[in-house]
C-alpha cells in the first residue's frame, strides 16, 4: 500500500490509473475508426469481387461499381499509408535540455533510483536539466530523438521505452536535498503508469499527430510536397480534435495517480517544498527578466544563472516579511552538491537560457561570450547606459537638434551633454505667481518608485519593492468590468488629444524606427549565419555527424550529457519564450534619457554602476542605490517640466553641462 491515508490512497491511485487506462483505450478507439474509415473502400471493393466470381453481382452496372470502387479503394489505401508514414516518421517535439550522464551527476541518479524502488515503479531512463521552475517526464523513445542525442544511460536498469526526467535546473540551486526528494517523488511516480502498453501506445499516437500537424510548416519543402503534406496536416488535426478530450482526462489520470503513489514519500516535506517551487520561480522569473536581459541584449550571457538565482531569493527573502525565515535554509545541503562539477551544469543551462528566452547563438563567440556576476556591473550595466546614450544623441543628431530646442545658450554644442537632452525635451512654462513649480517630495510622495520603474533593465527607479505579484484592487475596477466600452471610450479620446510633450514624441518615434532597424540588421546576420552553417551540413553531412558527435563528447565530459538541443526557426534561431513584449516609444525614451542620467552621475559625481539582484542594472551614489531618480525621468518625458530632475542634479552634484564618455 502507498501513502498515508492507507486503503484510500490504494482506492485513489487505482482510480486515477483505470481513468487514465479508459481513456487511453477511447484514444486508441479513435485511432481504429480512421483504420477502419481507410479501408472501408478496399472491404467494399472485395466484397463486389467475390460477388462477381460467385455470379451474385453481374451485369455492366456491378461491373462498373467494381471499377469505380476499386479506383477509390487504391486511393484511400494511398492516402492512408502517407498519412500512416509521415504520422508515424514526424519527429516529435522535445524539450531543448542540457542531458547529465550519471558519471557527471551519480548522487541525484542513487537518489532518483531510490525514489523509484520505494515508489515501486520503473525508474527514467535518463536525467535532464532545463532553465525553467518545472519538472515532467518526457517520452524521446522516437528515433530521431535516438539519433540526435545518442544513447541514453538508464537510471536503475530501466529500457530505452522509460521517458527521460526533467528536472528545472533553479531547483537543484534553491532547493535541500530532502525537498528536491519531496518534489520529484510525484513525478518520478508517473513512470508506472507510463509504462502500461495501452497508456504508451495512445501517447505515441497523440504525439505522432501533433508532430504531423507542423510538417506542412517544415523548410525545404517543394511546391508538390507542401500541398501533401498540408493535406496530411489537415486529417492530423481531425483526429486530434476527436482525441483531445480523451488525452487530457488520461493525463489528468496519469498525474492523479502518480500523486496518490507519491504519498508514501516525504509527504509532509513536499507541502514545504512547494512552497519553494512558487518562490524559486518568482525569483527565476525576476532574474531572468531583470538581470539577465539587459546582458542578452548587449550580447553577453550570465555563466551562472543558477547560482544568481540564490542570491536574487536571499535578496527577496531580506526585502519581503512573507519570504521571511526561507533564507535560513542556506545552511543545509543544497541539491547542486548532487552534481560533480555544478559550475559547468550552470554554464550549461546558461547559455541554454539565452537560447530559448533570447535567441542567442548555440555556441559562445567574439559577439556572445560569457559574463560572470563581479563583471556584471562595469561590462553589462556601464556598456549599457553608454550605448543607450550614444543612440539618444544620435537621434537628435539626426533631427538636426545641436542644442536646445528652444535656443537656450545653456545647451553645449561641443559635445554629448545631458543638458542638451533635457533642453529639448523641456518644455517653457508661464513664469509668474500663478506658476507653482512641482514640488520633488510631493512627487515622490504621490508615485512610488516601485509603480514608476522605467525599464526592467534599468533599476533606479524601484525601492525596496516586493517582487511577487500583489493582488489587484478589485474595488478599482468592478466600474470599469460593468462598462468595458468606457475603456475603449477613454482610450480613443486620448489617442485623438495631442501630445503633451511633441518633442519627446517626435523623439521617441525616432528612437523606435532606429532600434527596429538595428533589430532587423541583427536578424539578418543572424539568418545568414544560420543559412551558411544550414549549407555547411548539407554539403557535408557525414563529417557533420562526426563533429557533432566529438562535440556532443567534449561537452558531456564538461556538463556531463549530451549538448543542447539547438532551437531555430524558418528564419533562423529564435526564442522560443521572449520574455517580454515590444515596448512603447515613451518608454524606450525614458530608458535612454535615464541612461544619460546616469552616464553623467558616474563621469561627474561619486556614483558608479552596480548591480541589484532583483532589479537588475542600478545607480549607486555614494554607495547607495538611487531609488528616486524613475518619477523625475518621467516627469521630464511626459510632462516636459525638468525641475525634478534638476533638483535631483544638484543634489547628487552631477554636472550635466560636462558631456559624458561614450561607447
Amino acid at each position: 500500500m502507498y501513502g498515508v491515508s492507507g486503503t484510500g490512497s490504494v482506492v485513489g491511485e487505482e482510480w486515477g490509473a483505470r481513468a487514465a487506462r479508459s481513456r487511453a483505450l477511447a484514444v486508441l478507439r479513435v485511432r481504429g475508426r480512421a483504420l477502419g474509415l481507410a479501408v472501408l473502400p478496399a472491404a467494399v471493393a472485395v466484397v463486389l469481387y467475390a460477388g462477381g466470381v460467385t455470379g451474385h453481382f453481374t451485369g455492366p452496372g456491378w461491373d462498373a461499381a467494381r471499377w469505380v470502387v476499386t479506383v477509390l479503394a487504391v486511393l484511400t489505401l494511398l492516402a492512408a499509408t502517407a498519412v500512416g508514414l509521415v504520422v508515424a516518421r514526424a519527429r516529435p517535439a522535445a524539450t531543448p535540455t542540457v542531458e547529465l550522464a550519471e558519471t557527471a551527476a551519480p548522487d541525484l541518479y542513487r537518489l532518483v533510483r531510490d525514489l523509484a524502488d520505494r515508489l515501486d515503479v520503473p525508474a527514467p531512463s535518463a536525467i535532464a536539466l532545463t532553465p525553467d521552475c518545472d519538472s515532467w517526464l518526457e517520452d524521446r523513445t522516437h528515433r530521431a530523438h535516438r539519433a540526435h542525442l545518442g544513447p541514453q544511460p538508464a537510471v536503475g536498469g530501466a529500457g530505452d521505452g522509460a521517458p527521460v526526467l526533467v528536472i528545472g535546473s533553479p531547483f537543484l540551486w534553491w532547493m535541500r536535498v530532502g525537498e528536491l526528494r519531496a518534489v520529484l517523488a510525484p513525478v518520478v511516480a508517473g513512470t508506472g503508469p507510463a509504462a502500461h502498453p495501452d497508456i504508451a501506445a495512445a501517447r505515441r499516437f497523440v504525439r505522432g499527430l501533433d508532430a504531423a500537424v507542423a510538417v506542412p510548416g517544415t523548410p525545404g519543402l517543394d511546391p508538390l510536397r507542401r500541398l501533401g503534406a498540408h493535406g496530411v496536416g489537415q486529417v492530423a488535426r481531425v483526429l486530434l480534435r476527436a482525441c483531445r478530450g480523451h488525452a487530457a482526462e488520461m493525463e489528468r489520470g496519469v498525474a492523479a495517480a502518480g500523486s496518490e503513489r507519491a504519498q508514501a514519500v516525504d509527504y509532509g516535506v513536499r507541502i514545504v517544498a512547494q512552497e519553494q517551487v512558487g518562490l524559486a520561480y518568482a525569483g527565476w522569473d525576476r532574474l531572468l527578466t531583470r538581470v539577465a536581459l539587459p546582458a542578452w541584449r548587449m550580447g553577453r550571457w550570465p555563466a551562472k544563472l543558477d547560482a544568481g538565482v540564490v542570491s536574487a531569493l536571499t535578496e527577496l527573502s531580506r526585502r519581503d516579511r512573507l519570504a521571511d525565515g526561507f533564507s535560513s535554509r542556506l545552511g543545509e545541503r543544497p541539491a547542486c552538491d548532487l552534481l560533480e562539477e555544478p559550475g559547468a551544469v550552470d554554464e550549461a543551462t546558461s547559455l541554454l537560457a539565452a537560447r530559448l528566452f533570447h535567441g542567442g547563438p548555440a555556441e559562445p563567440g567574439p559577439d556572445w561570450s560569457p559574463v560572470e556576476w563581479s563583471q556584471y556591473p562595469e561590462e553589462v550595466v556601464d556598456r549599457k547606459w553608454r550605448t543607450d546614450a550614444a543612440r539618444l544623441h544620435q537621434v537628435l543628431d539626426g533631427l538636426g537638434l545641436s542644442g536646445s530646442a528652444a535656443g537656450s545658450d545653456a545647451a553645449a554644442d561641443d559635445g554629448p551633454t545631458l543638458t542638451r537632452v533635457i533642453a529639448h525635451l523641456a518644455l517653457e512654462r508661464p513664469a509668474g505667481p500663478g506658476a507653482v513649480p512641482l514640488d520633488v517630495e510631493d512627487r515622490d510622495g504621490a508615485a512610488d518608485p516601485a509603480d514608476t520603474d522605467t525599464d526592467p533593465g534599468i533599476g533606479v527607479g524601484t525601492g525596496e519593492d516586493l517582487p511577487l505579484p500583489e493582488a489587484h484592487n478589485d474595488e478599482a475596477h468592478n466600474g470599469d468590468e460593468d462598462h468595458p466600452e468606457a475603456d475603449g471610450e477613454v482610450l480613443a479620446e486620448a489617442d485623438d488629444e495631442d501630445p503633451v510633450n511633441p518633442a519627446a514624441e517626435a523623439l521617441a518615434g525616432a528612437l523606435s524606427a532606429l532600434l527596429a532597424r538595428e533589430e532587423a540588421a541583427r536578424e539578418a546576420r543572424v539568418a545568414a549565419a544560420t543559412a551558411l552553417t544550414t549549407a555547411a551540413a548539407s554539403e557535408s553531412p557525414d563529417k557533420t555527424d562526426r563533429a557533432d558527435k566529438t562535440d556532443r563528447g567534449d561537452k558531456a565530459d564538461r556538463s556531463g550529457g549530451a549538448s543542447p538541443v539547438v532551437v531555430s526557426g524558418p528564419d533562423g534561431p529564435l526564442p522560443l519564450f521572449p520574455l517580454q513584449p515590444p515596448r512603447s516609444g515613451r518608454d524606450l525614451l525614458a530608458d535612454h534619457v535615464t541612461a544619460m542620467v546616469c552616464c553623467a552621475a558616474v563621469d561627474t559625481a561619486e556614483a558608479a554602476p552596480g548591480l541589484d539582484w532583483l532589479d537588475g542594472p542600478a545607480l549607486l551614489v555614494g554607495g547607495e542605490r538611487a531609488v528616486d531618480l524613475g518619477p523625475r525621468v518621467l516627469a521630464l518625458v511626459e510632462d516636459g517640466d525638468p525641475e525634478p530632475l534638476r533638483a535631483w542634479l544638484a543634489r547628487t552634484g552631477v554636472r550635466s553641462e560636462k558631456p559624458v564618455r561614450l561607447v
